[in-house]
């Protein structure tokens, strides 16, 4: 059987092959009988064959064979009722190269009027690298899923079986201290101390990282939330420390968002309670503030402490960066990170900017509730 150029009406042959070679897919052109009239460069090299072994053969060649006699109707019909069939359709298709192996494909259509009659067009791209891509990356989630799991297990544990044995040792700590207070000597009484601050310590650091864990595994449902109510509920959790330290605490009018209303009151009572900790020789003052920005809301929680260097400003945000020592500034490093991981969870950003003994501001987004 002889084929004709079927391109003998789209002008120059040499440029019409060579935008056909030109092409990243391979592309197929068949005629009514499903017969290959024609194949660019990259169909060779998907398929491992010469240009010459298949011009002139049936299309099913390039497929598995368990897929060719359900094909013969799909071709007819198609050529029946011939429209563009553009790719991705969902449907799960195969290829079968010249060595027997398989692989999946995805496969555009279009119909082709020439003076000899009616031609489709099969664009075909090798999609083996995306589904094992896709594979990957699923297998990454149920691995990711596992270790959240694993994860709230552990926390489980280091919130009961791990504290009941500090608890212990520093009530045992304390007990020594009572009963043998006049018979022990000052360093006796030092290395008590030192247990029971050591417990507490641990005890404290073992909650901020159950904490921590619980803000993706434990959280409530992303709603609309009114930030004004969850300012003053950590207000009035921080009730105590605000009067010790004689702060001031004011915020404007804030707009409602899309947030978790248990973890916005955690993260605003982290923020404030970070600035009532680091306040110099000063009593705090801390104001928040929202502006609108696109479908988002940013949120202003600016302070008049001591403020950090500018290098500083994303290290805060990690597990147990502390800048100060302990006995300076008590805590675990914990909170910011909380923060972060709570703005996040609900797709926002957060970030710093800050001047030594001038203040610090932390900002934070949340989707808007429109």
């Amino acid at each position: 059987m002889q084929f004709e150029p079927i391109n003998s009406e789209l002008g120059d042959d040499n440029l019409f092959h060579q935008l056909l070679d030109s092409a990243p897919d391979a592309i197929v052109i068949i005629d009514n009988d499903g017969r290959i009239s024609l194949i660019n460069h990259m169909t060779e090299q998907m398929f491992g064959y010469e240009r010459s072994e298949l011009i002139g053969q049936p299309i099913e060649i390039l497929m598995p064979e368990r897929f060719r006699n359900r094909h013969h109707q799909h071709r007819q019909a198609y050529f029946a009722a011939s429209s563009t069939r553009p790719m991705g359709t969902g449907l799960e298709l195969f290829a079968q190269r010249k060595d027997g192996s398989d692989f999946p494909v995805e496969i555009s259509l279009s119909p082709l009027q020439t003076s000899t009659g009616q031609l489709v067009t099969a664009v075909v791209r090798d999609i083996t690298e995306r589904q094992q891509a896709r594979k990957d990356l699923e297998q990454h989630a149920q691995d990711l899923e596992r270790s959240n799991a694993e994860l709230e297990q552990f926390a489980y544990v280091a919130s009961h079986d791990l504290q009941e044995p500090l608890r212990m040792v520093a009530s045992y700590a304390q007990l020594l201290e009572r009963r043998y207070r006049d018979k022990l000597d000052v360093d006796a009484e030092e290395f008590i101390d030192y247990i029971v601050d050591g417990a507490s310590r641990m005890q404290n650091l073992i909650n901020d990282l159950l904490a921590f864990s619980r803000v993706g595994t434990r959280g409530n449902v992303l709603e609309p939330t009114d930030a004004n109510n969850a300012v003053m509920r950590a207000i009035n959790n921080l009730q105590i420390a605000i009067e010790e330290s004689d702060a001031t605490i004011t915020h404007d009018d804030l707009p409602a968002v899309i947030a978790d209303s248990m973890q916005l009151v955690q993260l605003f009572q982290n923020l404030i309670s970070n600035a009532l900790k680091f306040h110099g020789d000063l009593a705090p003052v801390v104001h928040i503030s929202a502006r609108h920005d696109g479908d988002n809301v940013v949120f202003a929680v600016v302070d008049q402490g001591i403020g950090i260097e500018p290098q500083y400003a994303e290290r805060i945000f990690q597990l147990f960066q502390r800048l100060h020592g302990k006995k300076e500034y008590p805590g675990t490093g914990i909170g910011l990170a909380i923060c972060k991981k709570i703005v996040e969870r609900a797709n926002g950003q957060i970030w710093l900017e800050s001047e030594i003994d001038k203040g610090s501001s932390f900002y934070f987004t949340l989707p808007a509730d429109i």
